[in-house]
């Protein structure tokens, strides 16, 4: 698999990982487990994690001169983002392991937060060796 390969595999992969991360954060806000903010400032989180679901994955999808020249490298970029995945990875981990609440509410059907925690713990760290691979890969 050639390194454009590997990137476009990558931002394809964020897109699914994002809009499975807002749905999430929408679950779990309509369950009542969101942060105590203002329900104004809870809508504008919303509107700029949809703006990074598209924004993410444009940029690592292909080069961009103007980026790559004013901002990071799109390796960089894909290396900074591995880090900042991780990090999450870890956070959603230590929920999975000691969760706070028993039971979220999803549509009327009651998820073991554990259980829910642990799928996103997974696909999060798929993210992180899909951003990793993408990052660190070599010219072919």
């Amino acid at each position: 698999m050639t390194r454009d390969e590997r990137f476009r595999q990558a931002a394809w992969a964020y897109v699914v990982y994002g809009i499975v991360y807002w749905l999430g954060g929408l679950a779990l806000v309509s369950a009542g487990l969101g942060p105590p903010v203002a329900p104004w400032l809870v809508a504008a989180l919303f509107v700029a994690a949809a703006v990074l679901i598209v924004l993410i994955p444009w940029v690592l999808a292909r080069e961009r001169p103007w980026f790559d020249r004013w901002v990071l490298a799109r390796r960089d970029f894909a290396r900074v983002l591995t880090l900042w995945v991780a990090l999450r990875a870890v956070e959603v981990g230590r929920i999975a392991w000691r969760p706070r609440h028993d039971l979220v509410s999803v549509g009327g059907f009651g998820i073991p937060t554990r259980l829910g925690a642990w799928v996103f713990f997974l696909m999060t760290l798929a993210m992180v060796i899909l951003l990793a691979r993408a990052g660190w890969s070599r010219d072919r």
